[in-house]
């Protein structure tokens, strides 16, 4: 068997980590096959937090080296991406019965050092019985402090990764299950199979990668001659969303008694996502959701330091996902690394598989450069590094001023509503305008669906970032769903059904 039309690398899993790889794998000139066995991003890199952030939590378990590279990654993402990355001031009242506040002082200056910050704001203290932020917390906290991290699109963050591999040469097939690996001389063969068709075929390559997440060990196992000391260690998140309830565009951080911290963020315009939780998983990775203890934990972290007094009435939407964190064998599901760990096996000099386990969002581009630089004597010809100065699609705002390239932007779309503009200029930074081509007024956008969410821009996804179901146009590729009423996305599903039939059945 010849091995000239193999590619130098494959890669299983299409969640943040695998994307990454992708891009950096193909903008150094290797020839690189995605695999992803749902959609980009339906998994755990659609579930986080939706935060770039060097992880304050992370200093009490002395993680300096990942809260360092996290923080420096931050900038480089909010450098890169800034329209779907953007700065968010986080808030933290003090509760005496829990950290010390020379404590959490001193680790917000760490924080704000350690990785080099240079383009947002200080920590700074506040009192809360006069700052505006204070005006929602309970009378019994006096004092607070205020910090810088990043909100992201987690899904999008995935989804432009992805594009831009494309772009660069990669071919990415998702709705395509690895369901076998095997060693050939010098390269491997995989077994694929298209999940909505059941049609299955063979890839040949002379490097894998397993970014499999929550399946890494799963890969490993089902692949011969291979064997790994390492394992995942699955740990589940939930979030609530609520309406949001207090003003200002500040985000919140709680201390709850058990000494883990709670995000309350400011989402989609009008809403607040609350989050998360940490409980060991042993279940299905594709089958989770959010349980009555996790909903009873956060509203009582919430209602612990809110005037608001929240029920489980005032909750919208959950969601939950399976961090695949690298099993370090802490006891405490809040203390296991968020690290990184590599397990290459070339079994003597065979083709080689390099596993990824754990990671985070915010080191996805650190790990996709490491992973990549590990596998360079397997590809000699493959270039140099150079992700961090590359911005990624839509991302070529100048001078990465979101709100300026808004305001000029819309100025060329004077047909547009202002608020549909900013959700174009959002999700597709500086290609809202090949979304936008030919559009001069509101009804050039086809069928209005509800909400800011138009024919014009579904058809864009489907014909440009694989969209395929509309779980994959209304959750993941945007937000509309969560913003659109039971029969507005009745009429959307009946729309996709009749335009795009080949598609139909799709999950």
């Amino acid at each position: 068997m010849s091995a000239d039309d193999a590619v130098d690398i494959c890669v299983i899993g299409g969640g943040i980590n695998g994307a990454g790889i992708a891009r950096d794998a193909a903008g150094r000139g290797l020839s690189v096959t995605l695999l992803e066995q749902g959609d980009l991003a339906s998994g755990t890199s659609s579930r986080s937090g939706k935060l770039v952030h060097g992880g304050l939590r992370y200093l009490e378990y002395y993680e300096f080296r990942l809260v360092r590279e996290a923080l420096i990654e931050r900038e480089v993402l909010l450098a890169i991406a800034p329209h779907i990355i953007w700065p968010m001031r986080f808030v933290l009242p003090h509760s005496p019965q829990d950290r010390p506040a020379w404590l959490v002082r001193a680790g917000l200056l760490l924080y704000d050092y350690l990785g080099g910050r240079r383009r947002l704001p200080a920590t700074r203290s506040l009192k809360l019985d006069t700052a505006p932020e204070g005006e929602v917390i309970r009378p019994e906290y006096v004092r607070a402090f205020e910090y810088s991290d990043c909100w992201v699109d987690d899904a999008r963050l995935t989804v432009l990764n992805a594009v831009d591999a494309h772009e660069r040469g990669a071919r990415v097939l998702t709705r395509t299950r690895c369901v076998g690996t095997q060693r050939d001389n010098n390269q491997w063969r995989v077994s694929v199979e298209n999940t909505r068709t059941g049609e299955t075929s063979e890839i040949k390559a002379r490097v894998l990668i397993n970014a499999a997440g929550p399946w890494v060990n799963k890969v490993i196992e089902n692949a011969a001659d291979v064997q790994s000391g390492r394992n995942v260690r699955l740990v589940k998140g939930s979030h609530i969303v609520v309406r949001k309830f207090w003003p200002g565009d500040q985000a919140y951080l709680i201390q709850h008694v058990d000494k883990r911290v709670i995000f309350i963020n400011p989402y989609e315009n009008g809403y607040a996502l609350i989050g998360t939780t940490d409980i060991a998983f042993d279940g299905d990775p594709a089958c989770v959701e959010i349980e009555q203890t996790e909903i009873d934990y956060l509203l009582k972290a919430i209602n612990r330091y809110f005037i608001n007094q929240l029920t489980e009435r005032d909750i919208v939407h959950t969601f939950s996902g399976v961090r695949p964190l690298y099993d370090d064998n802490s006891d405490n599901p809040s203390a296991v690394t968020r690290d990184y760990v590599f397990d290459v096996d070339d079994n003597n000099g065979l083709p080689p598989l390099l596993s990824v386990f754990g990671g985070k969002i915010t080191t996805y581009r650190k790990l996709a450069e490491h992973a990549i630089n590990k596998v360079e004597a397997y590809c000699p010809q493959m270039g140099k590094s150079w992700t961090s100065s590359a911005p990624l699609p839509g991302g070529d705002i100048p001078d990465s001023d979101f709100e300026l390239f808004f305001i000029k932007t819309s100025s060329r779309y004077p047909g547009l509503p202002a608020e549909l503009m900013h959700h174009y200029c959002r999700l597709y930074g500086s290609r809202c305008e090949q979304l936008l081509d030919g559009v001069t007024e509101l009804s050039q956008l086809g069928r209005h669906f509800g909400h800011a969410f138009y024919e014009r821009e579904a058809r864009y996804l489907i014909e440009n970032e694989w969209a395929q179901t509309v779980d994959d146009i209304l959750h993941r590729r945007t937000k509309h769903g969560l913003h659109l009423n039971e029969s507005e996305r009745g009429e959307v599903s009946r729309w996709f059904d009749i335009e795009y039939p080949s598609l139909k059945g799709t999950v």
